[in-house]
């Protein structure tokens, strides 16, 4: 059975910095692409950053410089650490992980909200 587990939200203050981590369980973690995305009250859910098992890492134009994702593949486990958090970044944040065949899974989404 295929888990995706995130923690590490919360409530942050403009200008700092939170760390997000996804547990995965149930499939073979270093072959998928893992992702996160988030979705704000009334918006559509968005690409945050991408790490795929091989090639180049993605990341939406609203974060560059700021957010950084990584992965531990002997730990199952994917990170988004994020700096220089502002307002517009809070949101529920989830975790996907995508197979070579294009089937995706989702977590379960943990909320980070930045405010003073």
């Amino acid at each position: 059975q295929v888990q995706l587990v995130e923690s590490g939200g919360g409530l942050v203050q403009p200008g700092g910095s939170l760390r997000l981590s996804c547990a995965a369980s149930g499939f073979t973690f270093s072959t998928y692409a893992m992702s996160w995305y988030r979705q704000a009250p009334g918006k559509e859910r968005e690409l945050v950053a991408r790490r795929p098992s091989i090639g180049a890492t993605t990341y939406a134009d609203f974060v560059k410089g700021r957010f950084t994702i990584s992965r531990d593949n002997a730990k199952n486990t994917v990170y988004l650490q994020m700096n220089s958090l502002k307002s517009e970044d809070t949101a529920v944040y989830y975790c996907q992980a995508m197979g070579r065949s294009g089937y995706r899974y989702w977590g379960q989404g943990t909320q980070v909200t930045v405010s003073s």
